[in-house]
């Protein structure tokens, strides 16, 4: 393995491992701001984060910035940061009220479903999930079964609001991957970030009670979800899968909610049942079988 695989390795899993923590950071917030204002928040910070990367971006292509600077692509980028940020909004706030009501692991897991639900919505377009995407997802829905169905045959409030959420995940990344061809993908981030948040603001001021003090003590965990998460995270990302293996990236990125629960464990005092881990398992098995049929379907049609 080359050493540039391993650094972009550790990188992805460095991500998956910010990126799980954030749940349990997401949950602490909501002890003091609601849903909204977190959002809001965290994801202007996020958006923020993003610019000193831009801008160190344009300097060092300096004839490529000229070219993204006209004004078709500045349209292009305000279209699709209208798009992506309004799925990235509904996806968002639906996590996070859901984490008013669940342990930041479930939720963590939850979300994760978005790789196998991304290929299921492509039915949509005409594309034929391969046969281990099916099975992935078999493995996932049985998963989620016992991670969160009861004996009694009913789903908690915040797991189903997650559940509903990582659907509209999935049609973001949908989106996202249709988008970030036709647009230079750094500032369509950070636009759709800039739409989340306003979104996250407006309604923030409808249903909520916003204040000074509220935000401040919820400081630290906006600071990980916006800073961290998104713009620490998001970076790490970019960087990692310029030499990162496909299906290591898979893999690793599909550890988003293991982390997820070791955070809520150890910083939360979360503990799953045997039940709730032999679910997470399927889960997690479900996720990363169909995030490799995928690649391995493609190598060999590339073969």
């Amino acid at each position: 393995m080359k050493n540039g695989t391993i650094k972009a390795d550790i990188l992805l899993l460095l991500t998956a491992t910010i990126w799980g923590f954030a749940f349990v950071a997401q949950r602490v917030g909501m002890d003091y701001v609601g849903p909204f204002t977190f959002n809001a928040v965290r994801f202007a910070l996020g958006s923020l984060s993003l610019l000193p990367l831009i801008l160190l971006l344009q300097k060092r292509q300096p004839n490529i910035d000229q070219r993204q600077c006209s004004d078709a692509t500045k349209k292009s980028v305000l279209f699709g940061g209208v798009l992506a940020g309004g799925a990235l909004f509904a996806g968002a706030s639906l996590q996070q009220m859901g984490l008013v009501y669940t342990t930041a692991g479930k939720a963590g897991f939850i979300t994760g479903l978005y790789v196998v639900i991304v290929p299921l919505l492509g039915l949509f377009w005409h594309q034929r999930p391969r046969i281990g995407t099916w099975l992935g997802a078999i493995l996932a829905a049985i998963g989620l079964y016992f991670l969160s169905i009861t004996k009694e045959f009913d789903i908690s409030f915040g797991d189903l609001l997650v559940l509903i959420g990582a659907f509209f995940w999935a049609g973001h990344v949908l989106l996202i991957g249709w988008l970030a061809p036709r647009t230079d993908s750094l500032k369509l981030a950070a636009a759709q970030f800039a739409v989340c948040s306003l979104l996250s603001f407006l309604t923030a001021l409808a249903i909520e009670t916003m204040s000074f003090t509220s935000i401040w003590q919820a400081i630290v965990p906006i600071l990980y979800g916006g800073l961290g998460s998104v713009g620490i995270a998001y970076t790490l990302q970019i960087v990692a899968q310029r030499d990162a293996h496909p299906a290591h990236s898979a893999i690793i990125l599909s550890l988003e909610g293991l982390f997820a629960a070791i955070g809520g464990w150890l910083l939360l005092g979360e503990v799953l049942s045997l039940r709730g881990l032999f679910g997470c398992t399927l889960m997690l098995a479900g996720m990363i079988f169909s995030q490799l049929s995928g690649f391995l379907g493609k190598q060999k049609s590339i073969g």
